[in-house]
């Protein structure tokens, strides 16, 4: 309540606004009726406020006053920028959950919801995972700086209610594609970076080289998916423990398998080549939706081929303007 008795407003700042989940569930609430009334939604870049710098995050909280936040700002990468730089992304992304965290609970933010990855899981491990599993064992080699910067987020949520109640909590997705991705081919995530080698072995006529083998598994979950999953975390969802979100362990298919289903959204029907002398990363890294599906038995997943197909389209229309 203000001083005069009325409720006070909601103000969500997402941060990471412009990037691929960012633009979802902008989508989502702008395009899709997710805003509830009472609500005003911020979504702020790092052309905005760089976060990594104190004073520049501590500027965007005052300027805007959140009482939620969707903290999404990461520093991130493709496989092989990760295990080339895995110093530089602890270092990143510790500031900048940091200064995050630490400015929601200075200014009195009511709940934050960060966004963690499934690749912070230890990496050996049985399957499916779990949300109860997630320090049981370091991560795995090739992305371990990312991994334990993003698993302090949950150690740090945990001591922040600990000492002072904050409800600061955190999602854990699966593998994310969609419009608006990182599409670059060195550095994008695998579906995004094969998507524009598609476009690009189509485009010139060339051999579509894929790295790795393919046999790597993986469950792909639609950004917009996960953005209105997002919503209702920030609304509904209570605990302090993070929560996978995630298709289904049935829904789980191989780099092969996608591959298919992207070179016939392309109608690419040139040669392919698997370089097995480059990294599969994980070969699985399967993952339980089951508290998921406890609190929403019923949400339905986008199907995966259609996903990819309307993934697809929005970068060939949008290819000029898109992250390539």
């Amino acid at each position: 309540m203000d001083s005069r008795g009325h409720a006070a407003p909601t103000r969500v700042l997402v941060t990471g606004g412009s990037g691929l989940l960012g633009k979802a569930i902008e989508h989502v609430v702008h395009e899709e009726g997710g805003r509830l009334e009472g609500e005003e939604w911020i979504f702020i870049s790092s052309k905005e406020a760089n976060l990594l710098d104190i004073e520049q995050t501590r500027a965007a909280f005052e300027k805007y006053h959140p009482t939620h936040i969707i903290h999404l700002a990461a520093k991130v990468g493709g496989l092989y920028q990760h295990m080339r730089e895995n110093l530089q992304f602890l270092r990143d992304n510790l500031k900048i959950n940091d200064n995050v965290l630490q400015t929601a609970h200075e200014m009195g933010a009511t709940k934050v919801v960060s966004c963690l990855s499934s690749c912070i899981f230890p990496d050996k491990t049985t399957y499916p995972i779990d949300e109860t599993m997630i320090h049981n064992g370091p991560p795995h080699d090739s992305n371990f700086g990312y991994s334990y910067a993003k698993r302090m987020i949950d150690v740090q949520n945990r001591a922040y209610f600990g000492q002072h109640g904050r409800c600061y909590t955190a999602v854990i997705p699966t593998n994310v594609f969609g419009p608006y991705d990182n599409f670059n081919i060195d550095n994008g995530h695998v579906l995004s970076a094969l998507m524009h080698k598609t476009l690009t072995a189509k485009r010139d006529g060339t051999t579509l080289t894929v790295c790795g083998s393919g046999t790597s598994q993986r469950q792909f979950i639609y950004s917009l998916d996960l953005g209105r999953l997002i919503l209702w975390v920030l609304r509904e969802y209570s605990e302090i423990d993070p929560i996978i979100l995630s298709v289904g362990e049935e829904e789980e298919v191989t780099i092969k398998d996608a591959l298919e289903m992207i070179t016939q959204s392309m109608d690419f029907k040139g040669p392919i080549r698997f370089d097995t002398a480059m990294s599969d990363g994980q070969l699985k890294k399967t993952a339980s939706n089951a508290k998921l599906r406890r609190y929403l038995p019923d949400f339905t997943f986008t199907p995966l081929r259609e996903a990819i197909k309307t993934t697809c389209d929005w970068l060939v229309a949008n290819y000029d303007s898109a992250r390539t």
